[in-house]
């Protein structure tokens, strides 16, 4: 029987670390990764890319997100569609708690 994840504030499951970047993935399976992350002002994940397509959630904050060469600045409430293997990076201009959707099959 499958079972059921709720959380009822996102945003308070994550301290932010003084000058870093936590993440913590919150649901795995075969079709799905949910992975939250909290960064503190001025850390950034830097331009990578992701094999699989994938969302991003701003929960809180302010951060700047960039997607291939589309530099957006993202506060609560943005949310972002990447398809696979788009260079991203995130960084935060103040503290910054960020849902990421990795969608597997």
């Amino acid at each position: 029987m499958a079972t059921s994840t709720a959380i009822m504030d996102m945003s308070a499951e994550v301290e932010i670390p003084h000058d870093g970047i936590i993440s913590r993935t919150i649901h795995n399976d075969d079709r799905l990764k949910v992975v939250l992350f909290g960064f503190d002002a001025g850390q950034e994940l830097s331009e990578h890319t992701a094999s699989v397509p994938a969302t991003i959630h701003i929960l809180s904050g302010q951060a700047v997100v960039t997607l291939g060469d589309d530099q957006r600045s993202a506060g609560p409430g943005f949310w972002a569609w990447m398809p696979a293997e788009l260079p991203h990076t995130v960084e935060a201009a103040a503290p910054t708690v960020m849902l990421l959707y990795m969608i597997k099959g």
